[in-house]
């Protein structure tokens, strides 16, 4: 780095530290080997999951340990053992991947193992699951034994939870049946806010939390709506008008609100995501976030008078940032929106072509690394 000495080190001290690393190496490798061989004989014993933590804690990416991890809990661990053992160990198990991520917070398999943990809480404590339980596991043999494509992990996987909440129905009869699993999904929603609060651009957590969502038992409470994720994005928006996966969240949501929903309400909904959106821009239209979203509210075939609306509102903030290169692209991109309108007069669509091609050609200069673009926006005006 500019500006800092550099130390030489001695010829002594490079011998050392190179076996030092060789050590490490060949450490590795060891433990690789024996997981991988114990893998391949089939161990599922506790001495196997706890090689497997050692491996894991040095390379937290090796998907394959991942898999015999599971392997060893379903087809070793969990067969026979109590619904509160159950419990117990795969409360470890998310407390193993949380520290994990605070140190590799980008790894799938890390989040991946955490939905597989999640998805595998037993019912119960509660009466009446048994039943319930019995009847999964018999759909889960059915469907292997018919070649419905279950997998192996999966259909042992059922098997395991419905014989533990089959066992855990006979006790604690004044909890749900489904309170185990509340409680996970309870604390996985407040860990997943937690990160957000720590990195709210943080896109895995944030594709996390719309899998957890989704994911909430029908008995969990207070039920989450799809009003309480929009205040929910909106607070990080707020203090971040840059949180690009807000603004995507928010696209989820309101997405999936606005299927069905009656085409006034829609309409009045969407004059408050452009009155939010707007904000943004005018906030900082050098970002590329809130355009998005609102190009993603125009969408490619608006109303006609709430297009000219937009583009008036967008003229008149262009004028304040002659330079903003996001502005000039909606603004040349909305100008073309309205010229397909089978409404506009030919005269005026000429007028919203000459705007265009204008732009673009000034694009060229302020945005030079994509020059050829816009020249090839020219040539299509």
């Amino acid at each position: 780095m500019h500006g800092i000495k550099r130390t030489r080190i001695s010829p002594q001290a490079a011998e050392a530290k190179r076996l030092k690393e060789l050590a490490k190496i060949e450490a590795y490798t060891a433990l690789q080997t024996d997981v991988l061989a114990r893998k391949k004989t089939g161990e599922y014993t506790v001495e196997a999951l706890g090689q497997t933590t050692e491996l894991l804690d040095l390379n937290p990416e090796f998907y394959t340990i991942w898999n015999y991890r599971r392997h060893i809990l379903l087809r070793g661990l969990f067969p026979g053992a109590s619904p509160e053992d159950i419990v117990a160990r795969l409360t470890s198990e998310l407390r193993l991947t949380t520290a994990y991520l605070q140190i590799h917070p980008k790894v799938y398999w890390i989040w991946n193992h955490r939905k597989w943990c999640l998805e595998n809480v037993p019912l119960g404590p509660a009466p009446g699951a048994a039943e319930a339980s019995a009847g999964s596991a018999e759909g889960a043999e059915q469907a292997e034994s018919s070649g419905a494509g279950v997998t192996s992990e999966a259909s042992a996987s059922a098997s395991v939870s419905a014989s533990a909440s089959a066992s855990a129905s006979t006790s604690h009869p004044k909890t749900g049946r489904e309170g185990w699993r509340n409680e996970f999904w309870k604390m996985e929603l407040g860990l997943i806010e937690k990160m957000l609060d720590a990195d709210a651009r943080n896109f895995h957590a944030w594709d996390y939390r719309r899998y957890v969502l989704r994911s909430l038992p029908h008995s969990f409470s207070p039920p989450h709506r799809p009003s309480d994720e929009l205040r929910y994005t909106q607070k990080k928006i707020e203090a971040n008008f840059s949180n690009f996966s807000a603004w995507h969240c928010r696209t989820k949501v309101l997405g999936g609100m606005w299927e069905g929903m009656a085409v006034e309400e829609v309409a009045r909904q969407k004059d408050q995501e452009f009155e939010l959106v707007t904000q943004a821009l005018w906030t900082d239209p050098g970002d590329q976030s809130g355009w998005l979203y609102h190009r993603w509210l125009v969408g490619s075939s608006p109303e006609e008078a709430v297009l000219r609306r937009e583009i008036g509102s967008i003229r008149e903030l262009h004028e304040t940032e002659p330079d903003s290169k996001w502005c000039m692209n909606a603004l040349a991109h909305y100008a073309l929106l309205l010229a397909r309108s089978p409404t506009t007069q030919a005269d005026e669509l000429a007028k919203l072509r000459t705007e265009a091609k204008a732009l673009y050609s000034r694009l060229e200069t302020v945005d030079s690394d994509r020059a050829q673009r816009y020249r090839d926006m020219v040539a299509r005006c």
